[in-house]
């Protein structure tokens, strides 16, 4: 199974992006997705930006996780 994260590019550098996914600024790859743009949310995976989302889904993904991380086991 994999997972992506949700995140919105906060800077830009060529190739490479800052991303704020939930409060935490990670640099990834932003070469696989089309016009890449400062703002655009985008879903993360193993380091690299595989998708532009809308803010709906990103605020949606965002509870979720949240919600996930809450979770006593």
């Amino acid at each position: 199974m994999c997972l992506a994260v949700p995140g919105r590019i906060t800077a830009m550098d060529k190739a490479w992006a800052t991303v704020d996914i939930m409060g935490v600024e990670s640099i990834v790859s932003i070469l696989l997705i089309d016009k890449p743009e400062l703002g655009d949310c985008i879903l993360v995976h193993a380091g690299c930006a595989i998708q532009k989302i809308n803010e709906a889904y990103l605020a949606y993904l965002q509870e979720v996780f949240s919600e996930l991380l809450d979770e006593k086991v």
